[in-house]
Protein backbone atom coordinates (compact mmCIF):
# COMPACT_ATOMS: atom_id res chain seq x y z
CA UNK A 1 0.00 0.00 0.00
CA UNK A 2 2.74 2.48 0.94
CA UNK A 3 4.61 1.72 -2.26
CA UNK A 4 1.49 2.45 -4.34
CA UNK A 5 0.93 5.79 -2.55
CA UNK A 6 4.55 6.75 -3.10
CA UNK A 7 4.20 5.99 -6.81
CA UNK A 8 1.15 8.28 -7.04
CA UNK A 9 3.06 11.06 -5.28
CA UNK A 10 6.05 10.72 -7.58
CA UNK A 11 3.75 10.62 -10.62
CA UNK A 12 2.10 13.87 -9.50
CA UNK A 13 5.51 15.52 -9.07
CA UNK A 14 6.58 14.30 -12.51
CA UNK A 15 3.37 15.46 -14.25
CA UNK A 16 3.14 18.93 -12.68
CA UNK A 17 3.84 21.82 -15.05
CA UNK A 18 3.46 25.59 -14.88
CA UNK A 19 0.06 26.25 -16.46
CA UNK A 20 -0.16 29.59 -18.24
CA UNK A 21 -3.62 29.30 -19.84
CA UNK A 22 -6.90 28.92 -17.93
CA UNK A 23 -10.48 28.79 -19.18
CA UNK A 24 -11.63 31.24 -16.48
CA UNK A 25 -14.18 28.84 -14.92
CA UNK A 26 -13.91 28.41 -11.17
CA UNK A 27 -13.13 24.81 -10.11
CA UNK A 28 -15.47 22.99 -7.75
CA UNK A 29 -15.39 24.34 -4.20
CA UNK A 30 -14.64 20.85 -2.85
CA UNK A 31 -11.39 20.74 -4.85
CA UNK A 32 -10.38 24.21 -3.68
CA UNK A 33 -11.10 23.20 -0.08
CA UNK A 34 -8.94 20.08 -0.44
CA UNK A 35 -6.10 22.19 -1.83
CA UNK A 36 -6.46 24.66 1.07
CA UNK A 37 -6.22 21.85 3.62
CA UNK A 38 -3.12 20.50 1.83
CA UNK A 39 -1.62 23.99 2.07
CA UNK A 40 -1.95 24.25 5.83
CA UNK A 41 -0.70 20.67 6.30
CA UNK A 42 2.72 21.94 5.21
CA UNK A 43 5.59 21.52 7.63
CA UNK A 44 7.18 24.63 9.14
CA UNK A 45 10.11 25.40 11.42
CA UNK A 46 9.16 24.62 15.03
CA UNK A 47 5.60 24.12 13.70
CA UNK A 48 5.04 27.90 13.91
CA UNK A 49 2.90 27.87 10.75
CA UNK A 50 3.77 31.53 10.01
CA UNK A 51 1.40 31.82 7.07
CA UNK A 52 -2.13 32.61 6.07
CA UNK A 53 -3.69 31.30 2.89
CA UNK A 54 -6.25 33.66 1.39
CA UNK A 55 -8.17 32.07 -1.46
CA UNK A 56 -9.32 34.68 -3.94
CA UNK A 57 -12.17 33.44 -6.12
CA UNK A 58 -13.42 36.92 -6.99
CA UNK A 59 -12.50 36.95 -10.69
CA UNK A 60 -13.12 40.70 -10.87
CA UNK A 61 -10.50 41.28 -8.14
CA UNK A 62 -8.01 38.99 -9.85
CA UNK A 63 -8.62 40.82 -13.14
CA UNK A 64 -8.19 44.23 -11.41
CA UNK A 65 -4.87 43.10 -9.96
CA UNK A 66 -3.89 41.73 -13.36
CA UNK A 67 -4.64 45.03 -15.10
CA UNK A 68 -2.76 47.00 -12.43
CA UNK A 69 0.25 44.72 -12.70
CA UNK A 70 0.32 45.01 -16.49
CA UNK A 71 -0.02 48.81 -16.21
CA UNK A 72 2.97 48.94 -13.86
CA UNK A 73 5.04 46.67 -16.12
CA UNK A 74 4.17 48.81 -19.17
CA UNK A 75 5.57 51.85 -17.37
CA UNK A 76 8.80 50.14 -16.30
CA UNK A 77 12.02 51.35 -17.87
CA UNK A 78 13.02 47.78 -18.78
CA UNK A 79 10.21 46.42 -20.96
CA UNK A 80 11.48 42.81 -21.14
CA UNK A 81 9.04 41.39 -18.58
CA UNK A 82 6.12 43.36 -20.03
CA UNK A 83 6.94 42.14 -23.55
CA UNK A 84 7.18 38.54 -22.35
CA UNK A 85 3.67 38.74 -20.88
CA UNK A 86 2.35 40.43 -24.01
CA UNK A 87 3.74 37.52 -26.07
CA UNK A 88 1.82 35.15 -23.74
CA UNK A 89 -1.50 36.91 -24.26
CA UNK A 90 -1.15 40.09 -22.22
CA UNK A 91 -2.42 38.62 -18.94
CA UNK A 92 -0.30 38.60 -15.81
CA UNK A 93 -2.47 35.87 -14.24
CA UNK A 94 -3.32 33.98 -17.45
CA UNK A 95 -7.11 34.26 -16.92
CA UNK A 96 -6.92 32.13 -13.75
CA UNK A 97 -10.19 32.11 -11.79
CA UNK A 98 -8.56 31.40 -8.43
CA UNK A 99 -5.50 32.74 -6.63
CA UNK A 100 -4.14 31.14 -3.51
CA UNK A 101 -2.46 34.14 -1.92
CA UNK A 102 0.09 32.95 0.62
CA UNK A 103 0.80 35.62 3.21
CA UNK A 104 3.71 35.24 5.56
CA UNK A 105 5.25 36.70 8.63
CA UNK A 106 8.54 38.49 7.87
CA UNK A 107 11.55 36.19 7.53
CA UNK A 108 9.65 32.99 6.77
CA UNK A 109 10.29 32.60 3.05
CA UNK A 110 11.22 28.92 3.25
CA UNK A 111 8.01 27.99 5.07
CA UNK A 112 6.02 29.99 2.51
CA UNK A 113 7.69 28.08 -0.33
CA UNK A 114 6.72 24.75 1.18
CA UNK A 115 3.07 25.88 1.38
CA UNK A 116 3.15 26.85 -2.31
CA UNK A 117 4.57 23.49 -3.34
CA UNK A 118 1.83 21.69 -1.41
CA UNK A 119 -0.79 23.83 -3.16
CA UNK A 120 0.71 23.13 -6.60
CA UNK A 121 1.00 19.39 -6.04
CA UNK A 122 -2.50 19.10 -4.56
CA UNK A 123 -3.96 21.02 -7.52
CA UNK A 124 -2.13 18.76 -9.96
CA UNK A 125 -3.33 15.64 -8.13
CA UNK A 126 -6.90 16.94 -8.46
CA UNK A 127 -6.53 17.53 -12.21
CA UNK A 128 -6.23 21.31 -12.04
CA UNK A 129 -3.74 23.54 -13.78
CA UNK A 130 -1.53 25.68 -11.56
CA UNK A 131 1.48 27.92 -11.54
CA UNK A 132 3.47 29.34 -8.64
CA UNK A 133 3.41 33.03 -9.44
CA UNK A 134 5.37 35.84 -7.81
CA UNK A 135 3.79 38.44 -10.11
CA UNK A 136 1.08 39.28 -7.56
CA UNK A 137 3.85 41.22 -5.80
CA UNK A 138 3.60 43.86 -8.52
CA UNK A 139 0.06 45.15 -7.84
CA UNK A 140 0.56 44.50 -4.11
CA UNK A 141 3.51 46.88 -4.00
CA UNK A 142 2.42 49.56 -6.50
CA UNK A 143 0.63 52.85 -5.88
CA UNK A 144 -2.67 51.03 -5.27
CA UNK A 145 -1.12 48.39 -2.99
CA UNK A 146 -3.12 49.31 0.11
CA UNK A 147 -6.40 48.99 -1.78
CA UNK A 148 -5.44 45.55 -3.12
CA UNK A 149 -4.15 44.41 0.28
CA UNK A 150 -7.42 45.45 1.88
CA UNK A 151 -9.51 43.76 -0.82
CA UNK A 152 -7.50 40.55 -0.56
CA UNK A 153 -7.61 40.34 3.25
CA UNK A 154 -4.11 41.21 4.47
CA UNK A 155 -4.03 41.34 8.28
CA UNK A 156 -1.47 43.37 10.23
CA UNK A 157 1.89 41.66 10.60
CA UNK A 158 1.71 39.74 7.32
CA UNK A 159 3.27 40.42 3.96
CA UNK A 160 3.05 38.95 0.48
CA UNK A 161 4.82 35.62 0.30
CA UNK A 162 3.78 34.11 -3.02
CA UNK A 163 0.70 33.23 -4.99
CA UNK A 164 -0.39 30.09 -6.76
CA UNK A 165 -2.85 30.42 -9.62
CA UNK A 166 -5.28 27.52 -9.93
CA UNK A 167 -7.96 26.64 -12.45
CA UNK A 168 -9.03 24.49 -15.35
CA UNK A 169 -6.21 24.41 -17.87
CA UNK A 170 -6.75 25.24 -21.51
CA UNK A 171 -5.06 22.35 -23.29
CA UNK A 172 -2.23 20.51 -21.65
CA UNK A 173 1.29 21.46 -20.79
CA UNK A 174 4.63 19.81 -20.63
CA UNK A 175 6.57 19.48 -17.40
CA UNK A 176 10.09 20.86 -17.55
CA UNK A 177 12.87 18.41 -18.25
CA UNK A 178 14.74 17.75 -15.00
CA UNK A 179 18.44 18.58 -15.08
CA UNK A 180 20.01 15.47 -13.61
CA UNK A 181 23.41 17.21 -13.57
CA UNK A 182 22.12 19.21 -10.58
CA UNK A 183 22.26 16.04 -8.44
CA UNK A 184 25.54 15.42 -6.59
CA UNK A 185 26.22 12.38 -4.44
CA UNK A 186 28.62 12.88 -1.57
CA UNK A 187 30.09 9.82 0.08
Amino acid sequence: MMNKMMNETLRTITERYSCRAYDGRLPEKEKLERIAVAAVQSPSAINRQPWLVNIITDKDLIDEMDAEGMRILAQAEDKAVYERFMERGGRLFYNAPCMFLVLKQPGTDLDCGIVCENIALAATALGLGNVICGMAAIPLSGENAETFKQKSGFPDGYEFGMSVLVGNAVGSGTPHEPDISKIHWIG
